[in-house]
């Protein structure tokens, strides 16, 4: 059975290009007997706030959208999360990372190059080889530090090349290298983006992952982590971003296009859906 989700984080209230990514989302399982989940994404407790997760509900439930109950929260699951950090680091695959983001630039900067990825410059590997004593010394004595996944140990413990699908581009090698040693949780954020949805959606049975275009680069580093933690590979349709007239994407910023402004402005949830590329459900 197919089943997509819709895992906005409750940042900000939706706007069109929420509703046009939730949509797809929920098309998707409607065509094939299948289900659509929403999941929110709220494990930065810095910016996650109630009333935005109060109206993402609301945002959906008005253009017509339903998903089962209860709705998966993040930030109510961390012992997953934890569990998968855990039995990546028994088998040596992380490790800890105590350079700031200014120390990290400085290093790139002395270097005089860096190779640079999706997320920009790549780490330069320096805490990668630190002394493992000193490492657990410096971590019990309270210093802040990230996990950094061992990219290059990760491949090797995968073997062979590992492939996923988009309904679109068609079969993809991952190439997780391009991002370097990417970060899986920080002291202060227990999970990143990386290791929480990709065990998300193994644990929710997702089977369709549909998500923006700016998310593709994304997959290569899930497509690893999969292999490492033994996880289903779902196939993935990666959307186009929906932009104004400019050419330039919406963002949580323009608050004149959520959709709470739209209908406080009398706008129908039929018009919503039609300026999210979407006609009448």
């Amino acid at each position: 059975m197919t089943i997509t989700r819709f895992a906005p984080s409750p940042t900000g209230y939706l706007h069109l290009g929420h509703a046009h990514s939730a949509l797809i989302a929920e098309a998707a399982a409607r065509e094939a007997g299948g289900t659509f989940l929403l999941r929110i994404e709220d494990i930065d407790g810095t910016r996650c706030r109630p009333e935005f997760i109060a109206g993402i509900a609301e945002d959906l439930a008005w253009l017509g959208l339903d998903w089962p109950r209860p709705v998966r929260r993040q930030s109510q699951h961390m012992d997953d999360y934890r569990a998968a950090l855990d039995r990546l680091a028994s088998l040596g695959l992380v490790y800890p990372c105590f350079c700031t983001r200014q120390q990290i630039a400085a290093e790139i900067a002395a270097s005089g190059h860096a190779p640079h990825g999706p997320d920009g410059p790549v780490y330069p590997g320096t805490c990668r080889h630190l002394d493992r004593s000193a490492a657990a010394g410096r971590i019990a004595g309270g210093d802040p530090h990230a996990w950094r996944l061992d990219v290059a140990a990760a491949r090797a413990a995968t073997g062979g090349a590992l492939t996923w699908i988009d309904e679109t581009a068609g079969v993809q090698r991952a190439e997780p290298e391009v991002f370097g040693d990417v970060v899986l949780a920080r002291k202060e954020t227990p999970a990143s983006y990386h290791l929480a949805v990709t065990v998300d959606d193994a644990l929710q049975g997702v089977s369709l992952v549909t998500r923006g275009v700016d998310l593709f680069p994304a997959t290569h580093v899930h497509r690893l982590l999969q292999a490492l933690l033994d996880l289903p590979v779902p196939r993935y349709r990666h959307h186009r971003l929906l932009t104004d007239e400019t050419g330039r994407r919406y963002a949580k910023r323009d608050r004149s296009l959520t959709l709470r402004t739209l209908r406080e402005a009398g706008r129908t949830p039929a018009e919503v859906r039609a300026m999210a590329g979407f006609g009448q459900k």
